[in-house]
């Protein structure tokens, strides 16, 4: 395995090599010292040519973690503010001996591109509205302590699934370990394809609710022009946000979650956001072994 580009490329055996790679870091994490000498001598560049927080510190942890020398790249104030091409910019920095790239990009496609032009191994950290595998692989990861296995289980993503490279990754990853997924949204934020994809569909969030395991909230993003697809953000936090009532009508022990970054009071309120069975800080703690197993694996493979 060269290179984590999209979940849809991944066999099922891949994806729990990884979760259960994962949890033997996790076993490093709760360590006095959280940190092992295993890509001593490798560099890893996060190549992040849109904004994050989340993804970014999660991949710069866990490279330090692992005694990855580091480097971060941000578009501000870099040769890219000058013209500088995407080509040009991932070539210099493999000319200063990378091993790894981390590539956030707002263009779909963009780490495939980086992919086929440097020696290097490359992860996809989020690519337009694509792909996100590592956040599918940490979701899956977070998800299997509390439901032990997701097959069979009932999967809920609910939001601006259109504009969701995490909604699009986390359908691949659950069905492959054999969950069923429904999404839930207005029809204007639902891609047009959306038929052929293996889903259930539906455009009214309560009946739905007392038959599912996990319901997976998504941020509606207006920086990718979802305001016209809605008549208000307060007539959407009506019909699809997720608040006291309608958490009320999950089964108990119902995973509650949500990528981040949260806009409390649209798609959910901090009420539910702070209930036992919201696991959305948990996430953001797994995010850390998930992506030490993804970069363990494409620099050393093996056992640690």
């Amino acid at each position: 395995m060269k290179h984590l580009l999209s979940v849809a490329e991944m066999q099922r055996g891949d994806v729990e090599e990884l979760l259960e790679l994962s949890a033997k870091f996790a076993e490093v994490l709760d360590r006095p010292i959280p940190k092992v000498p295993t890509l001593r001598g490798r560099t890893v560049v996060n190549a992040f040519f849109e904004d994050s927080t989340r993804t970014r510190l999660s991949f710069e942890t866990a490279a330090k973690r692992l005694s990855a020398d580091v480097m971060s790249f941000s578009t501000k104030g870099s040769s890219v503010d000058k013209g500088e091409s995407l080509r040009d910019t991932v070539e210099t920095l493999e000319a200063m001996g990378v091993d790894a790239f981390v590539v956030r990009h707002s263009s779909s496609g963009a780490p495939w591109q980086v992919a086929s032009w440097v020696d290097a191994s490359v992860v996809n950290a989020g690519d337009g509205t694509h792909q996100h595998p590592t956040q599918a692989l940490l979701d899956c990861y977070t998800m299997r302590p509390h439901l032990e296995s997701l097959e069979g289980r009932r999967v809920a993503i609910v939001g601006d699934i259109v504009n969701s490279r995490v909604a699009r990754s986390d359908i691949d990853a659950f069905t492959l370990l054999g969950a069923s997924v429904v999404l839930v949204a207005p029809p204007t934020l639902l891609p047009r394809h959306v038929a052929t994809w293996q889903v259930e569909v539906s455009h009214d969030l309560d009946p739905i609710l007392p038959d599912l395991d996990a319901i997976y909230m998504l941020r509606v993003q207006m920086e990718r022009g979802t305001g016209p697809r809605l008549p208000s953000l307060r007539e959407y936090a009506a019909r699809y946000g997720l608040d006291g009532r309608r958490a009320r009508l999950l089964p108990e022990k119902a995973l509650i979650m949500h990528p981040g970054p949260m806009v409390r009071g649209v798609e959910i309120t901090p009420e539910v956001a702070a209930l036992p069975n919201a696991v959305i800080t948990e996430q953001v703690a797994n995010g850390v072994a998930v992506r030490m197993a993804v970069l363990f694996t494409l620099l050393r493979g093996g056992a640690p």
